[in-house]
C-alpha cells in the first residue's frame, strides 16, 4: 500500500478525487502553487483505515500559492475561477505570502517555509502537478502521516500557544472519531 514517498505519490495519482483538482490548479500558472493540508490527510488517512474513499471529505481544498507582490484580491480572482470550472469543489485559496501577518509569524520565504509553520506535521504535506508527474512537499517528513498519528509542528510544538492551537483542533475537528486508529502525540499542553 503507502509505506514511503513513491507509495504515496503512485496512490495519490491513482485518486480522481486528488488528481483532478491538481490538474486544474497548475493550468492557473501561479508561482509555487500547491494544494495541501486536508485534502492530501484525509485521502492517506481513509485509505490506511480501511475506509471508502472520500469518507472523510476535506472541509475545502486548500489551494496554495507565494506571491509577495500580488494584491490579497487575487486569492478571491483565483477561486472564483476554480469554481467557475468546479462549483462542487470547496475551494480555498491563500497566498501564503500574506499568511505569515495572519498567523504572527515571521514572512515566511516561499510555499514549502508556510507549510513548514502549519499546525500538524501530518497535514504539513502539500502537492502539485509537474505537468508529468506529482511532486510532494513535506517539510517534516512522511512518517506521521503514514502512521495516523497526529503531532505539533516543531513550529506549534515550541510556543504553548500554539500547542493551544493544536490542542484545540484535534477538539474539534474531532480526528480521533473519524479515524478510529489515530494516534496523539504525547507532547500535547
Amino acid at each position: 500500500m503507502i509505506h514511503d514517498a513513491a507509495g504515496l505519490g503512485r496512490f495519490l495519482e491513482a485518486t480522481p478525487a486528488v488528481v483532478e483538482p491538481l490538474r486544474l490548479v497548475v493550468r492557473l500558472g501561479l508561482p509555487d502553487v500547491w494544494i495541501g493540508a486536508g485534502l492530501l490527510r484525509n485521502t492517506v488517512w481513509d485509505a490506511l483505515s480501511g475506509l471508502s474513499p472520500g469518507s472523510n471529505p476535506p472541509g475545502d481544498i486548500d489551494v496554495i500559492w507565494f506571491d509577495a507582490l500580488a494584491p490579497e484580491a487575487a486569492d478571491m480572482a483565483i477561486e472564483a475561477r476554480l469554481h467557475a470550472v468546479r462549483p462542487d469543489l470547496p475551494w480555498s485559496v491563500r497566498n501564503q505570502a500574506r499568511m505569515a501577518v495572519r498567523n504572527g509569524d515571521v514572512p515566511y520565504a516561499d510555499a514549502r517555509d508556510a507549510v513548514a509553520h502549519w499546525p500538524e506535521t501530518a497535514t504539513a504535506i502539500a502537492a502539485r502537478w509537474t505537468g508529468d508527474a506529482l511532486e510532494i512537499m513535506a517539510p517534516h517528513g512522511l512518517d506521521d502521516l503514514l502512521a495516523c498519528r497526529l503531532r505539533p509542528t516543531p513550529h506549534f510544538a515550541a510556543s504553548a500557544a500554539k500547542r493551544a492551537i493544536f490542542a484545540e483542533r484535534i477538539r474539534v475537528k474531532r480526528w480521533a472519531a473519524r479515524w478510529p486508529g489515530l494516534s496523539v502525540a504525547a507532547e500535547l499542553p
